[in-house]
């Protein structure tokens, strides 16, 4: 658009002077994710960072998914553009708590969603995304599974596992707001859309819909599924990558209202000045780096 083009610009000299490339998470607003050198789900980006050629790694989400791309490409600067940033579920546990649960289910495993810090990482055996949860848990020697922070991506990993889930009392704040009233005002609205949802939201929200997927599992299924018109269960921004990428095809919010604050912090000014001062810069002291990063790589091993 004629209002960015001096910004847009602006970050393409920044980013060759740098030796440096924009990830963008699938809820950033327009503007960013068509800026982007690449714009997908968390860990997706995390992965494409550390086989990147660059230097300078601009994260543009919230503090968690910077910390795992400096966790995963160490000898990379990762900056996030908008420093206050953060994920609300991610701060819900910390490490002391999951040393408190180890303590008191010394036999059980311990999942950590990649949506938690560094530290809580750290702390877990194995992580997971919302797209491989039910694999990694089944991947387990133990039968007794300590899922941290979602509780709601844990009730619905439990639907596919005879281990026993002990979810920890965590949730998205965006995706826990769905309720069955909204997927029965969007049904009448859009009679011959389907519903597909986020693993985030509530059971009873699951329970009404017609597809459960992760971010990337939602924009494939709706590209190259034979449905025309879609009811989307997530955050409202990952429209705009679904508008771009599935031409011919209707997608609609569950909820006007799905809008995480903190993923729309971020803008090309940000960008741009990020790109100028090469900060804020996302750190993970070593130990914690280490320790995270088994946990991860023991995800990513998981076939």
């Amino acid at each position: 658009m004629e209002e960015y083009r001096g910004l847009h610009e602006r970050i393409s000299a920044l980013k060759e002077e740098r030796d440096a490339v924009i990830l963008a998470h699938n809820y950033q607003i327009g503007p960013v994710q068509d800026v982007a050198d690449l714009v997908g789900d968390s860990l997706e980006l995390s992965r494409a960072a550390a086989s990147m050629d660059c230097e300078v790694i601009v994260f543009c989400g919230v503090d968690f998914m910077a910390e795992t791309a400096a966790i995963l490409s160490p000898k990379k600067m990762v900056l996030l553009p908008a420093p206050d940033a953060c994920c609300p579920m991610a701060e819900m546990v910390t490490a002391g708590e999951v040393r408190l649960l180890r303590e008191r289910y010394p036999d059980a495993a311990v999942v950590a969603y990649v949506n938690t810090t560094a530290e809580v990482k750290a702390e877990s055996d194995i992580c997971c995304t919302s797209a491989n949860a039910v694999k990694v848990v089944e991947s387990l020697h133990e039968d007794q599974v300590i899922f941290v922070p979602d509780r709601n991506l844990a009730l619905y990993v439990a639907r596919f596992s005879k281990k026993e889930i002990l979810p920890w009392e965590g949730y998205c704040i965006v995706h826990d707001r769905f309720t069955p009233a909204d997927v029965r005002a969007a049904r009448e609205k859009h009679p011959e859309a389907e519903v597909i949802v986020h693993p985030e939201c509530r059971p009873e929200v699951i329970d009404l819909a017609d597809g459960v997927f992760s971010t990337s599992g939602i924009i494939r299924h709706a590209c190259t599924g034979e449905g025309k018109e879609f009811i989307i269960g997530t955050e409202v921004g990952i429209l705009h990558r679904l508008g771009q990428e599935c031409p011919g095809k209707w997608c609609y919010p569950l909820s006007e209202m799905a809008v995480c604050v903190n993923m729309k912090k971020t803008d090309l000014q940000k960008v741009c000045t990020a790109l100028e001062r090469l900060e804020p810069r996302i750190t993970v002291p070593e130990e914690v780096a280490r320790r995270a990063r088994t946990a991860i790589d023991r995800m990513l091993a998981v076939k």
